[in-house]
C-alpha cells in the first residue's frame, strides 16, 4: 500500500505574517512537519505544496526537494484544503510515477501532535472502510451552554436545547477539529472537497498536542511546548 504525505504552507498568512517559517530552536515551523513525516516508516513518499522559498541547506539536509511551486490560484485565503491536497496528489503521482492508496496532510501549524498520533491514525484508518479521518479534541466551550450569538443586541446560546442546561456536565460532549492530521482514501480525496460523509471518521487527541497556530498567543505556547 502506497501511503502519499502532503505538506502545505502559503506564504500569505493573515493571522501571523509568515508563520510557517517562524523559527523554534532555531528550526522553521515547515521543518518540525517535515521532520514528523519523514520519521513515519509507513509513509513512502512526502510532497510539499509550498509558494515560500525554503532553504535549499535544510531541504538537502533531509534529501528532499520542492519540485513544484504551488499556483497562485491555490495561494490565496479562499481556496479551501482539499484541493491544494488533491493538486498535491497529482503532481506527486506523476513525478514519483505511481498511485497513491493513502493520503496523509500533517498541518504545519499544528507542530504538537506525537509520533504516535500519526502512526495510530494511520493504523486506525488503513484498519477501516471509512473514505477519510479527521483528529479532533475535547473542547473548552460548549453551544448548548456557553456559547452565544448576539441576535438583535441580545445573547442567545448558540443551540437551544429543548431542556435546560444548568451544568457543563450535563450538554453533550462537543469537540474541536484541531486540524492536525487529516487521511482520505484517493477515490475520494479525487471525487469531493468535503471533510464529513457517513464514513468519515476521527482520532481523539488530548488538547495539549492540538494547538493549532493561529495567532500570536498560539505560537507563544507552541514555543513554549517545543522548547522543554
Amino acid at each position: 500500500m502506497n501511503i502519499l504525505c502532503t505538506i502545505c504552507a502559503r506564504k500569505g498568512s493573515k493571522g501571523i505574517k509568515g508563520k510557517n517559517l517562524l523559527k523554534i530552536k532555531n528550526k522553521s515551523l515547515i521543518f518540525y512537519t517535515i521532520d514528523q513525516a519523514q520519521k513515519i516508516k509507513s509513509i513512502n513518499d512526502i510532497v510539499i505544496s509550498t509558494d515560500l522559498k525554503l532553504s535549499p541547506k535544510e531541504l538537502k539536509k533531509r534529501r528532499l526537494k520542492v519540485f513544484f511551486k504551488r499556483e497562485k490560484k491555490l495561494s490565496n485565503d479562499k481556496v479551501g484544503k482539499v484541493p491544494v491536497i488533491r493538486d498535491a496528489l497529482k503532481r506527486a503521482e506523476k513525478y514519483y510515477n505511481k498511485q497513491y492508496e493513502i493520503i496523509i496532510d500533517l498541518d504545519v501549524t499544528s507542530p504538537l501532535r506525537s509520533l504516535t498520533d500519526i502512526k495510530n491514525a494511520i493504523s486506525k484508518f488503513i484498519n477501516s472502510k471509512s473514505n477519510n479521518l479527521i483528529t479532533l479534541c475535547e473542547s473548552r466551550k460548549n453551544p448548548y451552554f456557553n456559547m452565544v450569538e448576539i441576535i438583535k443586541k441580545v445573547p442567545n446560546l448558540v443551540i437551544n436545547s429543548r431542556k435546560t442546561i444548568r451544568r457543563r456536565q450535563d450538554a453533550p460532549k462537543i469537540y474541536d477539529m484541531n486540524a492536525s492530521i487529516y487521511l482520505w482514501k484517493r477515490k475520494f480525496l479525487m471525487k469531493s472537497d468535503n471533510l464529513f460523509s457517513k464514513k468519515t471518521m476521527y482520532y481523539l487527541m488530548p488538547v495539549n498536542r492540538s494547538i493549532d497556530i493561529d495567532n500570536i498567543n498560539d505560537f507563544k505556547l507552541v514555543k513554549f511546548y517545543l522548547k522543554k
